[in-house]
């Protein structure tokens, strides 16, 4: 099996502790985070990089290779305690080696005249000083998936084919429009990224234009990632954000009764008691007063 049970944090293996970079620790000293959990997996074996690197006609970069032979793919996942049930939140995925598939087009766009990946090409979209050339959909790029995103995008190795062999390859984000998004040019670079944004969710939008959504910006507020440059971070004046408070967040919220002047049943707050009449009538429609 690839899989073993995950450990607890309190059992957490030394290598287990050296891959994610002790951001463990940090996480369980966190305001209601619960079920930390390292999915462990065993080691790759070399035979298994040089199968993949045969049959994609791709060399595997040197820092993901040794990241395979040290664990063929990588799964933490972590929740916060929301009325006193967990709800999963943060997920660090990194495919396997059989994972790492080429990103290819859906059976049901096979059909004649069905619009293809290769259609979105826009030549307009040339490198520049700050970003390199955007992938393509057509024989210019391979394709491999770093990370499914829970549905949010992909993390994508994309490698441009200059030779038989493909060599150059670099990490890019692909979002749900299918636009592209350059993250880094290395897989440590990026490993790096995914631990210190803590696997928080759509972290990856924070490096796309218009940024993470009013929901995840949320949690980025209440649990800040461990970096120094994240853009979402930037607060404008102009913008404002309901800042939650970690300790009143996780508590559980009790009604309070206010009790009436002279006892009784008490109400809650905005009712209002009934009150009786302290006078009566004569025979005569008179008011008496007693």
């Amino acid at each position: 099996m690839e899989e073993k049970v995950p450990p607890t944090l309190a059992n957490t293996k030394p290598h287990l502790e050296k891959l994610t970079l002790g951001i463990t620790r940090i996480l369980e000293a966190s305001p209601g985070v619960t079920k930390v959990q390292i999915i462990e997996k065993e080691p790759a074996e070399r035979h298994m990089i040089a199968s993949w690197e045969l049959k994609n006609d791709c060399a595997m970069p040197e820092d993901l290779k040794n990241f395979y032979l040290m664990t063929n793919g990588f799964h933490m996942v972590w929740s916060v305690k929301l009325d006193d049930q967990p709800v999963p939140l943060g997920s660090l995925v990194i495919n396997s080696i059989a994972n790492l598939t080429q990103l290819t087009q859906s059976a049901m766009y096979t059909l004649p005249n069905s619009p293809t990946l290769e259609d979105l090409e826009d030549e307009e979209d040339e490198a520049n000083e700050d970003q390199p050339e955007k992938p393509h959909f057509d024989s210019r790029s391979i394709i491999f998936e770093l990370d499914s995103c829970n549905g949010n995008g992909k993390v994508c190795l994309v490698y441009r084919r200059t030779s038989p062999v493909a060599k150059e390859s670099k990490i890019w984000f692909l979002d749900r429009a299918l636009y592209w998004h350059f993250l880094t040019d290395n897989f440590t670079s990026y490993y790096r990224l995914l631990i210190t944004h803590m696997g928080l969710p759509q972290w990856q939008y924070a490096f796309t234009s218009y940024g993470v959504s009013p929901q995840a910006k949320q949690w980025f507020n209440m649990y800040k990632p461990v970096t120094y440059n994240t853009p979402v971070l930037t607060e404008e004046n102009d913008c404002f954000i309901n800042k939650l408070d970690p300790s009143k967040v996780f508590k559980n919220k009790t009604k309070t009764l206010v009790p009436t002047k002279r006892g009784g049943t008490p109400h809650p707050p905005g009712s209002q008691k009934g009150s009786s009449s302290s006078s009566t009538k004569s025979s005569s429609g008179n008011p008496v007063r007693k």
